[in-house]
């Protein structure tokens, strides 16, 4: 596939929390390692997307979940890799300087178990060169008797305000969808401090080995993605738009993308960028194929980029609820 023409690299720009985005693609936080796993896969290059998501980083190193991690479900993926990483010293001191920073650019993802290690280690990042901060606050916090921060928009709140007087660069939270109220929450991390949204995390599944009668991964349960969510993340992210539109916050929609007619709908429902995680698994070209994709719309559609793109979705007229929403 012929890479990209200086005209078809303008379109598919976008503007990111001031950031130039080559591409609007996102490489997700688990899925491509600290950066560099797939540039090691002949044909694929990181200048084929304007973002890589590192891997969750903690602030002391961590072995991660026992095994079984990963499974694969009808449409979709569970994982519990329970956030294995050689922490945030060895991140920034090694991996950090490895990286081609002129080829894209790199996002740090925030994990911790206390809202002061997140401040902690989005200070370490903030002194790195990395272009922005990623917040991961599907984490369960150890002094909350492990209640997710994430679901809970207190505690959301707090961890996005610490994290915002640790750094300068642009903070990304991401959402989790195991939540009542998802533009709430959002709500309050924009009051918080957060420059943008990731919308959404995994959905929480589980598989079982009828033969033993166990679960299939280790941990019991596992975060799901792929096909299978992308109904789910994208009501999620009109749900967020509606609020980070009046703010001109950005939002990187994801779950389950796995064409330009994935990404393009979650464009249209209000993300600025998109990101691509499971379906690297399987295809680890596909960003080639969905930049192509998303070119070949803007032509048919005489629209001049991508940025007319986003945040156009066109409600149907509303009508009377029933009393079940199925029928």
């Amino acid at each position: 596939m012929n890479a990209l023409t200086e005209t078809e690299r303008r379109q598919l720009a976008v503007d990111f929390c001031g950031l130039s985005l080559a591409t609007p693609l996102v490489l997700l936080s688990g899925c491509v390692g600290f950066g560099e796993e797939y540039t090691r896969v002949a044909g694929f290059s990181n200048h084929d997307v304007g973002a890589v998501c590192l891997k969750g980083t903690t602030l002391e190193p961590r072995l991660g979940n026992p095994p079984h991690r990963v499974a694969e479900t009808p449409a979709g993926m569970l994982n519990a890799i329970g956030l294995q990483n050689p922490g945030v010293a060895h991140v920034v001191e090694k991996t950090l300087p490895g990286l081609d920073f002129s080829e894209t650019r790199f996002i740090a993802n925030v994990s911790g178990s206390t809202v002061e290690e997140y401040a902690e280690v989005t200070r370490r990042f903030d002194e790195s060169p990395i272009d922005a901060i990623e917040i991961n606050i599907s984490c369960p916090n150890v002094k909350e008797g492990g209640v997710a921060f994430g679901n809970d928009p207190d505690m959301s709140a707090r961890v996005v305000a610490a994290c915002r007087a640790a750094t300068r660069k642009p903070l990304i939270t991401k959402l989790s969808p195991n939540q009542t109220d998802i533009a709430d929450n959002a709500r309050r991390c924009i009051d918080a401090g957060s420059d943008a949204f990731a919308v959404i995390n995994t959905l929480m599944g589980m598989a079982i080995d009828i033969e033993t009668r166990t679960p299939v991964i280790g941990n019991n349960q596992g975060g799901l993605s792929g096909p299978a969510i992308k109904p789910v993340a994208l009501l999620k992210v009109h749900q967020v738009h509606q609020v980070c539109k009046a703010h001109g916050i950005p939002i990187i929609g994801q779950g389950g993308i796995t064409t330009a007619s994935d990404a393009i709908e979650f464009l249209v429902a209000g993300a600025t960028a998109v990101g691509i995680g499971t379906a690297l698994f399987y295809d680890p070209l596909v960003c080639r194929k969905i930049n192509r994709g998303i070119l070949d719309y803007l032509q048919r559609h005489n629209l001049p980029s991508t940025r007319q793109l986003s945040g156009s979705l066109v409600l149907n007229q509303a009508m009377p609820a029933p009393c079940c929403s199925g029928e």
